[in-house]
Formats: structure tokens, C-alpha cells, sequence
């Protein structure tokens, strides 16, 4: 074999074993996209499962706003219905589940404004409880967002990185999206007061 096919080999066995080294650190990163996805669904599930266990002990209370508690209820059934796999990871897709789970949030939280007018259902330990639950619910969603954009982060900055991005748009590997803020999210509510007397 002559010295010049012996070299042309091993640079090609070198760029075999790199894209192979490239391809399996890009799957690595896209298994922790999808076990993301999942603990941001397994959060909003927690919040789901709360709900109906919150508006039975709200109903207990007499002259309970029906409407809100109905609203809630349809929420709650949007937002379960609405599933995404981790494969189907669209800008589109992550928008129409987020606006779902921020409708419940929004139900949820007139839910909450309107229960301030019933002492008696503040009164009560089962509301409390949930309450608290609900709260750290609430938290821990936060938190997985804020995880699964740093996992995105990760993967799409090797994604993007020469010569690495050469190999992966090869194998077919793309962009996945980030989970943004809601719109108008970015700016600080104006609060009035009035004139004082």
C-alpha cells in the first residue's frame, strides 16, 4: 500500500470516529431535551391532579361563584387534552401547549382573587393545604421551564458549533425551541393608587 492511501485511511477513519463521537453526544443531549419535556408535563400534571380536589373543597362553601369554578373546570379539561411528545417540539407546538396551561394558570389565579371573599373557605385546613400545594406547584414549574431551556441552550449551542454543525445537519439533527414568556410578560404592570385624599 502506498503512503499517501495509508494516510488518506486513517483521516478517514479519524473523521468516522469524530462523526460518530458528534452523533452520539448530539443524541445524548436530545434524550436530556425529551426527559425535560417530560418533568415540565409531569409539573403541569401535578397542578392538573390538584384541581379537582381544590374546586370539591370550594364548592362546599355556600354561594361559591359557579362561573369560576366552572371556567377552571373547562380549563383544566384543555389543558390535560393537550399533549406534545418530545419529538413534535415546534416553536408552534410549545406556543398552542403554553397557551393551554396559561389558561388554566389565569382560571386558577381568579379562582384564588375570588376565594379572598370567603373567610370561611380560607378558614378551612383542606383549602390551605391545597393552597400550599398549589403554590409550590406553581414553583416547581418555573423550575422545570427554566431547566428545559438550559438543556435546549446546551444542545443547540453544539448544534451550532462548527465543524460539529456540518455533521449534525448531515444526520438531520435541528434547532429545538425554547420555551419563551409570555407576550407582554416583559414589562412591569403600571399600578395607580389614586391620588391620596
Amino acid at each position: 500500500m502506498s503512503r499517501g492511501l495509508i494516510i488518506g485511511l486513517v483521516i478517514a477513519a479519524l473523521l468516522i470516529f469524530w462523526g460518530i463521537g458528534v452523533n452520539n453526544n448530539l443524541a445524548t443531549k436530545t434524550q436530556n431535551v425529551k426527559a425535560q419535556w417530560g418533568d415540565i408535563q409531569s409539573a403541569y400534571q401535578r397542578r392538573s391532579d390538584l384541581i379537582p380536589n381544590l374546586v370539591n373543597t370550594v364548592k362546599g362553601v355556600a354561594n361559591f361563584e359557579k362561573g369560576t369554578l366552572t371556567a377552571v373546570q373547562e380549563a383544566r379539561s384543555q389543558a390535560t387534552q393537550m399533549k406534545i411528545s418530545a419529538d413534535d417540539l415546534t416553536p408552534e407546538n410549545i406556543a398552542k401547549y403554553q397557551a393551554a396551561q396559561n389558561t388554566l394558570g389565569g382560571a386558577m389565579g381568579r379562582l384564588m382573587a375570588v376565594s379572598e371573599n370567603y373567610p370561611q373557605l380560607k378558614a378551612t385546613q383542606n383549602f390551605s393545604e391545597l393552597q400550599a400545594q398549589i403554590e409550590g406547584t406553581e414553583n416547581r414549574i418555573n423550575v422545570e421551564r427554566n431547566k428545559f431551556n438550559e438543556v435546549v441552550r446546551d444542545y443547540n449551542g453544539d448544534l451550532v458549533r462548527f465543524p460539529a454543525s456540518f455533521i449534525a445537519k448531515m444526520i438531520g439533527y435541528n434547532e429545538k425551541p425554547y420555551i419563551e414568556g409570555d407576550k407582554g410578560s416583559d414589562k412591569a404592570p403600571t399600578v395607580d393608587f389614586g391620588e391620596a385624599k
